[in-house]
Order: structure tokens, then C-alpha cells, then sequence
């Protein structure tokens, strides 16, 4: 069994869909921070049969909550302070969404205005659907 070491002040982002640690790294910047990162694949999970771990050495701050609601809003952080767990937090799936998702219409703003930021609304909470917020182009998760 593999042991990754105890982390003693930062955070672990857990219950992450197995295969999609990597995306987050890459969607929160990880790669940029000063600090420790350790990625967990394919761990054993008794509730999701197999999950992705990421441990953080550092604040809460490091990280959008936002954009990691948006790429999966059951993700659970917990807070660890002197090797314990003194909070966990659930995400929700943000109401607004900047620069995670491009708008994909040939005739939005956004293709033209190379500078303006991709600006997502939550339309449809059950459906996870999001529209542009210039055209109204929909993404949906699902």
C-alpha cells in the first residue's frame, strides 16, 4: 500500500471522480504555486469504488472554490491545521463562471474581443447548463 505523508498545515480536496486530478491541477493553477502539491489516483473508496486525492501545503486562498464547484461540486475540501481535520467544506456549483470555459459561437464577442473575459451564467441548476454571458450560448456539463 502506497503512504503519502501526513500533511500538517493546508488542505486535502477528496472524493474527486476518479482520472480527474489532474484536470484540476491544471484548471486551479496548481502547477504555479510555491508550495508542496501531492496528486492521489485511483485511490480505494468504499463509497465511490475508486477516487483522486490532492493534499495542498498552504491557505485556503491558493485555490478558486468557484472553479472547482464548476468542474465538480461534490469534491470535499477539508481544512487540516497542526495534522488535523478542523473543517470540511462541500462546494456548490457557482452561479457565475469566468475564464474555466470558452464560449464556443463563431459570432459572440468574445471571438472578436480577444481581451474580453469568457463570463458563464448558471441558467438550469439541475441540469447544469451554463450560457454565455454576451450571447447566451449554452454549455452544459452533462
Amino acid at each position: 500500500m502506497l503512504n503519502v505523508g501526513q500533511l500538517n498545515e493546508g488542505f486535502v480536496l477528496d472524493h474527486i471522480e476518479a482520472g480527474k486530478s489532474m484536470m484540476i491541477y491544471k484548471n486551479l493553477g496548481l502547477g504555479k504555486l510555491d508550495c508542496c502539491v501531492a496528486i492521489i489516483k485511483n485511490a480505494r473508496s468504499n463509497k465511490m469504488g475508486k477516487k483522486d486525492i490532492i493534499k495542498i501545503e498552504g491557505g485556503l486562498d491558493l485555490v478558486d472554490l468557484d472553479v472547482l464547484g464548476f468542474i465538480d461540486h461534490n469534491i470535499t475540501v477539508n481544512i487540516i491545521k497542526d495534522g488535523k481535520i478542523v473543517e470540511k467544506k462541500s462546494l456548490s456549483l457557482p452561479t457565475e463562471i469566468t475564464d474555466v470555459i470558452r464560449c464556443k459561437n463563431p459570432r459572440c464577442i468574445t471571438s472578436i474581443e480577444q481581451e474580453l473575459k469568457h463570463v458563464f451564467i448558471l441558467t438550469d441548476p439541475e441540469k447544469q447548463v451554463y450560457r454565455c454571458k454576451y450571447c447566451e450560448e449554452k454549455y452544459s456539463k452533462k
